[in-house]
């Protein structure tokens, strides 16, 4: 599940308990809709691996 947090958005994973995965600052509208929705794991991993280089 996908949570804003003052920032930016976080990944908040319900199994664990903890917030997973990077700080996104801008709202990335697709990977949001993936974590809601369907929650397609190769799917996230793509939209992750994409979002984390544009970070670089």
């Amino acid at each position: 599940m996908a949570r804003g947090v003052p920032g930016g958005y976080r990944i908040w994973d319900n199994r664990g308990r903890r917030w997973w995965g990077d700080l996104y600052e801008l709202c990335p509208d697709d990977l949001l809709t993936e974590l809601n929705g369907p929650a397609d794991l190769a799917r996230i991993t793509a939209l992750l691996k994409r979002y984390r280089a544009l970070k670089r």
